[in-house]
C-alpha cells in the first residue's frame, strides 16, 4: 500500500480515490495542523484501483510542533501497512530554469531545520533518500503523461517567514532548487 501526503493545494486529489474509510488526526492521537487548507485526516481508498492511504495535511515546525510530532503521521501509516511513500508539498523555486506552478522531483535534500525526528545512535545512511529506481519510475510516468518534471535539491527551513533575498542567494550557492518548511523531517523519518 502507498501513503501519499496531500501537500498545500493538493487536498483535491482525494476527491479520485474511492474512499473506504476516513480517520481524522485527533481520532488517531495526532496533532492538527492550525494550518489553513490542511484537512487534518487520513483518507483510505483505491486510487486507480491501487490501495492507498492519503494524509490530507500535516503539522509543522512553526506551528510549535516537535520533530517527532511533524512526522508522527508517517508512522501512523506504516502502522497501518504503507510500504512506499510519496511526500508532496508547495515550495518556493531557487533555479531560475523552473518556472513557478511547475514540479519538481527531490533528488536530495538540505535539512537546515536544526532538528531530528530520530533519536539515539542509530545512524542512519542518508545517502539514498531519494532512490535511483523510484524517481526514474516516476520520471517515465511523467513523460508519458506528458507531464514536465524538474529533478534538483529542496532545503528544508523552519519557517514561518518566507527567505531574505540574502538567505536565498545562500540556498543557491548551496545547490538549493527549491525550499519550504516541510517534507525533509518526514523523509528522515
Amino acid at each position: 500500500m502507498t501513503g501519499i501526503v496531500l501537500g498545500s493545494g493538493l487536498g483535491p486529489l482525494a476527491d479520485a480515490v474511492e474512499v473506504e474509510r476516513e480517520v481524522a488526526f485527533a481520532d488517531a492521537g495526532l496533532p492538527a495542523s492550525s494550518v489553513p487548507g490542511h484537512a487534518g485526516k487520513f483518507v483510505f481508498g483505491k486510487l486507480a484501483s491501487a490501495p492507498v492511504i492519503l494524509m490530507k495535511g500535516r503539522v509543522h515546525l512553526y506551528e510549535g510542533h516537535t520533530a517527532r510530532d511533524v512526522t508522527a503521521g508517517i508512522r501512523w501509516m506504516a502502522e497501518h501497512g504503507i510500504t512506499r511513500l510519496i511526500l508532496t508539498n508547495a515550495a518556493g523555486t531557487l533555479n531560475p530554469a523552473f518556472s513557478p506552478g511547475t514540479w519538481m522531483m527531490l533528488s536530495d535534500h538540505l535539512n537546515l531545520t536544526g532538528e531530528s525526528p530520530l533519536v539515539g545512535a542509530d545512524f542512519i545512511d542518508m545517502s539514498a533518500a531519494y532512490g535511483a529506481d523510484w524517481r526514474a519510475s516516476f520520471r517515465a510516468s511523467a513523460a508519458s503523461s506528458g507531464i514536465t518534471l524538474h529533478e534538483g535539491v529542496y532545503a528544508g527551513l523552519r519557517g514561518p517567514q518566507y527567505e531574505t533575498p540574502a538567505e536565498i542567494r545562500m540556498l543557491r550557492t548551496l545547490g538549493a532548487d527549491a525550499v519550504g518548511m516541510s517534507t525533509v523531517l518526514e523523509t528522515i523519518q
